[in-house]
């Protein structure tokens, strides 16, 4: 909805997702949103852990900044905290650029498949939100 309507949200973290009574999911805090018929941005802006690749090395990037903070979120509820965390900033901002995720044995391959697919360098290598809700593991999960 958000980037069918131009809407950048850039700040994705659990803090930002709400559940409602009749288990929606809602989307709160948009004060780090762009809302702008020009998809590419350049603003730093976010929280340490879910900052992609190109806002690391402040370059340009589009809305499939989003579709990466939503592999950051899917890691986190699963594992338990993001991927990238680290002791600094600059160790956080290293692990980003180098893509270095654990996987622990415990994720099946399906989780595993989406979120390699939405943490990619580059913005355009990622998975679009319409393929995340056509991939085999999510899918299999509504079913359940």
């Amino acid at each position: 909805y958000c980037h069918a309507n131009n809407v950048i949200h850039r700040d994705l973290k659990p803090e930002n997702i709400l559940l409602t009574d009749d288990d929606n999911v809602k989307l709160a805090d948009f004060g780090w949103s762009a809302h702008t018929n020009s998809n590419r941005r350049k603003t730093m802006c976010g929280t340490l852990d879910y900052l992609p690749p190109e806002m690391v090395d402040g370059k340009i990037y589009d809305d499939s900044v989003d579709q990466w903070c939503l592999g950051i979120l899917c890691y986190e509820f699963l594992v338990g905290f993001p991927p990238f965390e680290s002791e600094t900033t600059e160790a956080t901002y290293d692990k980003i650029r180098r893509l270095e995720v654990d996987y622990p044995r415990f994720m099946s391959s399906g989780a595993k498949d989406l979120i390699s697919k939405l943490l990619r360098s580059s913005s355009g290598a990622r998975i679009t939100l319409v393929d995340v809700m056509k991939h085999f593991w999510i899918k299999d999960s509504m079913g359940k």
